[in-house]
C-alpha cells in the first residue's frame, strides 16, 4: 500500500506551499488517479513522494519510506515527464544503462522494448523519438526492475487515443496483479474511465477521495453541446418546452453561439430546432466537469425569465433527477457510463444487462476491456478475458505470470518481491541522496561509450594531435625535444590536446548527470554518490591512459612515416620519466574535470578547473618556488625508509625520486594541489548540500 501523510511543501518567497498537508493512500490492486487542475500540486505531490522535493510529511511505500528502502527501484518506477536521458544516446543504451543502476541483467532490457512495442527501435536515438515513442520508453524504464508501485506525471498527456488506450490497458494489467499504480490527470473524464479511485486536489488541498463511479456521478454530467447562429432563441425555445413538460432542463449560453443544454438528448434538442426552423452547426453529446478548479467561459441565462447565474451554477452541481439516470428520447431512462453520460444514440457502447458484457452493434455480446467499455469495432486488440492479459506492443494482448508483471521474452524468473514490514511512523522525511547504481562501475562504462560525444571529443584529440607533432618535427623538434613533439604541446597551450580531451571527458561525466539526470527521475537517487565517484575517477582515468598512449602511438607512426625511422631518435635515457609524467598530466586533468563537474555540477564549470590548473595555479606555483631555497631536500628517500617498519628495495629510490620530479614541475604541483582541494570540496558538499531536481 502507498501512504501520503501529511505531504507539505516547502514555500518559497511567503508563497503558499503548492502542497499543504495532503494525506491519501493507493491501495494494491486499483488504479488512483489525482486529479486536479494545471498548477494544482500533482507533480509536486510525486516528487515530495520521491524525496526530490523539500518538504513535510512522510510517505510509505508498504510500510517503508523510500530512504530505508534497500533497492528503491524494485520497489517504486517512475515516469516525470520526458526521458531523462541523451538526446544522442539509442533507446537500447538507455535502457541498458538503467539496468546497471537497477543491478538487472542487461538482457531485461531487450525484453522490456519488446513488451513496450519498440523492438525495432532499439537502436533509435532518444532525440529522435516521437511522443508517443518516449512514452513507451519511459514506462520500460519505470518497469525495469519489476517496481510494485508505479508513480506516473501525466503519462496520457498528448498522446493519441489508441497510444493512450494501449497506456491505460498495461496500467490496469499492473495493478490486476497487485501492484500499485498513482498517476496524475487534469482530465475527469479520463480519471473516471480509467482509474478505480480519484482523488482530487485544488491549490494543493484534499478536495475529495472517491472511488470512481461515485465520482463520476457527482463530479461529471452529461450534456448536449449546440453551436447555432441563432442560440439566444434557440436556447428560450428549449427552455419553454421544458416549462411546459414540467422536466428539468438547463440552458447555458458560452461563447462562440454555443448552448450547453443539461437534462436532455440529441433527439430532443434536434427536433425543437427542426420544429422552428432554427439551422444547426453542431449537435453532440458531452461529459461536462462540474468540480472544482473548472473554468468556464463566461455563462448567462439565454432570457428574462430563467434562474439567476447562482441558482443555475447550484443546479448544475446538482445530480439528475431520477439518481444517476438521464433521460433517452422515448421517455425512459438509462444509467450512466464510466464516464458519466448517458450513452449516445447508435454508439457501440450500451448500458449493462449483461454482467460484464456490453451488445455490439451485431448484436452479439462481448466482454469489457481492462478499461471499461467494449472493444472499438475495427480495433486491433482482442477483448480481455480477464485480469491476466496485458496489452502487447501490436495491440493483442499477452498473459500476465508472476506477482506484479508480465513474463518477458528471455527474462529469467525472479524471485518474487519481498514485502517489508511497516517501520515505525516519522513525522517528516528529510531531503536525502539514496543509493547511487547498483552496479557503478558497469553504469559509468555504458554511459560514457554510449553516446557519440565520447567518441567525437577522442578523435578530434587525435587529429589535433597528429597536426601539431607533425608541424614541431618539422620546424625542428629532434632528440630531447622530440618527447615533447610526440605529446603535440607546443609552448602556446596551456595544456596539450590529449590531456584537455581527456578533462573534457571527466567533466562530462559529471556534467552529463546533472543535465539529464535518469538517476534522479527514474528512481529518486542523486548521482552525489561516493560508490559513484570511484566508478567515475576509474573510468575516466582508463580513458585517459588510453587518449594518452594513442596520441605518442599514432604521432610515433606518422612522424616515421612521413619522416622515416632516422627522424624520430628517442632519448636512451629519462624517457619511463616521461612517460609517467605525461600518463600523470593526462589523469589529472581528467579527475580535475570530474571533481569540478561534480562540485558546481555543470561541465562547463570542469573544463574550467581543467584550465585553471596551468593558466591561474601553475603560474602561482612556478613564482613561489623560483626563488632561493634556504633547505634542500637531498637524501629525503633515506629518511623516508627509516620511518617505514618494512625493507624497501633501492630501486624504490630511482621511482621516488620520478614522482618528486613529476611533481616538481609546476603543472604537476599544480595538479596535487588542486586535486585534493577539489576532492575536499566535493566531500564536504556530497555530506551538506542536498541534491535537488
Amino acid at each position: 500500500m502507498l501512504q501520503a501523510i501529511g505531504l507539505t511543501s516547502t514555500p518559497r518567497r511567503a508563497r503558499p506551499p503548492a502542497v499543504d498537508d495532503l494525506t491519501f493512500e493507493a491501495r494494491p490492486g486499483t488504479v488512483t488517479a489525482l486529479l486536479g487542475a494545471p498548477g494544482s500540486g500533482k507533480t509536486t505531490v510525486l516528487r515530495l513522494m520521491l524525496g526530490l522535493e523539500r518538504g513535510r510529511g512522510v510517505t510509505y511505500f508498504r510500510g517503508r519510506p523510500l530512504h530505508r528502502v534497500a533497492h528503491p527501484a524494485r520497489e517504486v518506477g517512475a515516469l516525470l515527464g520526458d526521458v531523462p536521458g541523451n538526446p544522442s544516446r539509442t533507446a537500447r543504451a538507455q535502457l541498458r544503462m538503467l539496468c546497471a543502476a537497477a543491478g538487472v541483467p542487461a538482457a531485461r532490457a531487450d525484453s522490456l522494448l519488446d513488451v513496450v512495442g519498440l523492438t525495432g527501435l532499439g537502436g533509435q536515438r532518444l532525440g529522435n523519438l516521437s511522443l508517443g515513442m518516449d512514452r513507451r520508453l519511459g514506462l520500460a524504464s519505470a518497469l525495469l526492475a519489476d517496481p510494485h508501485t508505479l508513480l506516473l506525471d501525466e503519462p496520457a498527456a498528448g498522446l493519441s487515443p489508441r497510444d493512450s488506450s494501449w497506456l491505460h490497458g498495461l496500467l490496469r494489467s499492473h495493478a490486476a496483479h497487485g501492484g500499485t499504480v498513482l498517476y496524475t490527470t487534469d482530465d475527469a473524464k479520463e480519471a473516471a474511465r480509467t482509474a478505480d479511485r480519484v482523488v482530487s486536489l485544488d491549490e494543493g488541498r484534499l478536495v475529495a477521495d472517491q472511488a470512481a463511479a461515485d465520482f463520476a456521478r457527482t463530479r461529471l454530467r452529461p450534456r448536449v453541446a449546440v453551436r447555432t447562429p441563432q442560440a439566444v432563441r434557440l436556447g428560450a425555445l428549449l427552455s419553454k418546452e421544458a416549462r411546459v413538460a414540467r422536466r428539468s432542463v438547463e440552458v447555458v449560453s458560452e461563447e462562440g453561439n454555443r448552448l450547453s443544454v443539461y437534462g436532455s438528448t440529441c433527439a430532443e434538442v434536434g427536433d425543437t430546432a427542426f420544429r422552428h426552423g432554427v439551422p444547426l452547426h453542431q449537435l453532440a453529446d458531452e461529459t461536462g466537469d462540474m468540480g472544482p478548479g473548472r473554468t468556464p467561459a463566461q455563462q448567462t441565462p439565454v432570457t428574462p425569465r430563467d434562474a439567476s447565474r447562482a441558482r443555475l451554477a447550484d443546479a448544475r452541481r446538482a445530480p439528475l433527477p431520477g439518481g444517476d439516470r438521464a433521460p433517452l428520447a422515448d421517455g425512459s431512462r438509462a444509467s450512466l457510463t464510466s464516464a458519466g453520460r448517458a450513452p449516445l444514440a447508435g454508439e457501440n457502447r450500451a448500458p449493462l444487462t449483461g454482467g460484464d458484457r456490453a451488445p455490439l452493434a451485431d448484436g452479439s455480446r462481448a466482454s469489457l476491456t481492462s478499461a471499461g467499455r467494449a472493444p472499438l469495432a475495427g480495433e486491433n486488440r482482442a477483448p480481455s478475458t480477464g485480469a491476466d492479459r496485458a496489452p502487447s506492443a501490436d495491440g493483442g494482448r499477452i498473459p500476465l505470470t508472476g506477482e506484479d508483471r508480465a513474463p518477458l521474452a528471455g527474462d529469467p524468473a525472479t524471485p518474487p518481491v519481498t514485502r517489508p514490514v511497516a517501520a515505525s511512523h516519522r513525522d517528516s522525511t528529510p531531503l536525502r541522496p539514496l543509493r547511487g547504481p547498483l552496479r557503478p562501475f558497469r553504469y559509468e562504462v555504458l554511459r560514457t561509450f554510449s553516446t557519440r560525444s565520447t567518441f567525437l571529443v577522442a578523435l578530434t584529440s587525435l587529429v589535433a594531435s597528429a597536426v601539431l607533432c607533425v608541424l614541431a618535427v618539422h620546424a625542428g623538434g629532434s632528440g630531447g625535444s622530440l618527447p615533447v613533439a610526440l605529446a603535440a604541446w607546443p609552448a602556446l597551450l596551456p595544456l596539450p590536446p590529449a590531456a584537455f580531451a581527456a578533462g573534457l571527458l571527466g567533466a562530462l561525466s559529471f556534467g552529463d548527470e546533472f543535465r539529464y539526470p535518469a538517476l534522479a527521475a527514474s528512481r529518486g537517487t542523486s548521482p552525489r554518490h561516493l560508490g559513484l565517484l570511484l566508478a567515475k575517477l576509474a573510468v575516466s582515468a582508463g580513458l585517459a591512459l588510453l587518449l594518452a598512449a594513442l596520441t605518442v602511438g599514432v604521432n610515433l607512426l606518422l612522424v616515421r612515416l612521413l619522416y622515416g625511422a632516422g627522424a624520430t631518435p628517442l632519448p636512451a635515457s629519462g624517457l619511463p620519466g616521461k612517460a609517467a609524467s605525461w600518463a600523470a598530466l593526462s589523469v589529472g586533468c581528467a579527475w580535475a574535470g570530474v571533481l569540478g563537474a561534480g562540485v558546481f555540477r555543470v561541465a562547463t564549470a570542469g573544463l574550467a578547473a581543467v584550465l585553471a590548473v596551468p593558466v591561474a595555479v601553475a603560474p602561482v606555483v612556478q613564482h613561489l618556488l623560483s626563488g632561493p631555497a634556504a633547505r634542500s631536500t637531498v637524501g629525503l628517500p633515506g629518511r623516508l625508509r627509516e620511518l617505514t617498519w618494512i625493507r624497501i628495495p633501492a630501486e624504490a629510490d630511482q621511482w621516488l625520486l620520478a614522482a618528486m620530479r613529476i611533481v616538481a614541475q609546476p603543472v604537476g604541483t599544480a595538479l596535487a594541489l588542486s586535486l585534493p582541494v577539489l576532492l575536499c570540496t566535493y566531500l564536504i558538499t556530497d555530506l551538506r548540500r542536498k541534491a535537488r531536481w
